[in-house]
């Protein structure tokens, strides 16, 4: 029951049963199942079912007060146990491509350490297919990519889905234009990501499909140095939306702009992990508050 709890919490917050399948990476019908046989199970009805909105009954708000009640309790018996388990500073080993680790996992470590302070975390780089071995050779007790892997000995937890946007310098030409599509890109000058990165390749699939060729300036592996390089150069830019925030934005001096085949370019950003390391709890605990933590829109 402690399990479909904590499904049943996640549709509530998700607010839609395709969005909470989405982000437990399993199919609305299974979900839905799981919430069919919780309701059996306590005898009482959750949702009313409106067409495809899905309203929490009276009762259902009540179970889900209790829901978080014991997410609460998991959490601390999961600390207990870490502590349990580890003699003096607990660490963690993680491995990340380099754009989540220039912009995801600060965020991950700082939500980690907020609690857990004396955890001593590594960090190892590397390409998507470099971390799937490095997990897979326990060398990192997670990875952090920007795709969803699907291996027979590692289990995946995607956790934000995201698309490519144009990114251009403030004094670009195209910033008062009012509108840009796919075709436009033709010769533009760029800096993009290296190829045989995730992004690179699905950049170059994109052009590809649109028999788009832009100028290619330069390739370079860091999000970074691409960030302060486009104004310098003056020139155009690929990147992940979900790194874009408005500050980073505004201090390099950069406007985002839509191109609506730019939202087709999805690509999901997952935690990756062993079994064997499933079974450390200061693992389980970054599994636990990283799915949290993008479970929540304001967080997206």
């Amino acid at each position: 029951m402690l399990n479909h709890l904590d499904v049943f919490a996640t549709v509530v917050e998700q607010k839609s049963l395709n969005k909470a399948a989405q982000s437990m990476n399993i199919s609305q019908p299974a979900l839905s199942r799981k919430i069919g046989q919780l309701e059996d199970e306590l005898g009482v009805l959750l949702f009313d079912r409106k067409g495809k909105r899905l309203e929490l009954t009276r009762i259902g708000h009540i179970c889900y007060e209790t829901a978080l009640d014991m997410r609460k309790l998991e959490e601390k018996l999961l600390h207990t146990i870490a502590k349990y388990h580890t003699s003096g500073i607990s660490s963690i080993k993680i491995g990340a491509s380099l754009t989540t680790l220039q912009s995801t996992l600060p965020d991950l470590i700082a939500l980690y350490t907020k609690d857990y302070p004396e955890t001593d975390i590594k960090a190892l780089t590397g390409k998507t297919h470099e971390i799937v071995s490095m997990v897979k050779d326990k060398k990192v007790d997670l990875g952090l990519v920007a795709s969803r892997i699907d291996h027979s000995e590692l289990n995946c937890v995607p956790l934000f889905d995201d698309h490519l946007s144009l990114v251009l310098p403030t004094g670009h030409t195209w910033c008062s234009r009012e509108s840009i599509d796919i075709d436009d890109l033709q010769q533009l000058p760029m800096i993009l990501f290296s190829k045989g990165t995730w992004y690179r390749i699905l950049m170059d699939e994109l052009f590809q499909r649109y028999s788009v060729s832009p100028d290619v300036k330069m390739e370079i592996d860091s999000f970074e140095a691409i960030i302060r390089l486009v104004s310098t150069c003056n020139v155009a830019t690929l990147l992940p939306k979900s790194y874009l925030r408005q500050t980073l934005l505004d201090n390099n001096g950069l406007v985002l702009r839509d191109v609506k085949e730019l939202r087709d370019t999805v690509r999901t950003t997952s935690l990756i992990f062993s079994e064997s390391a499933a079974l450390n709890a200061s693992t389980l605990m970054w599994i636990d508050k990283a799915k949290r933590y993008y479970a929540s829109p304001s967080n997206l």
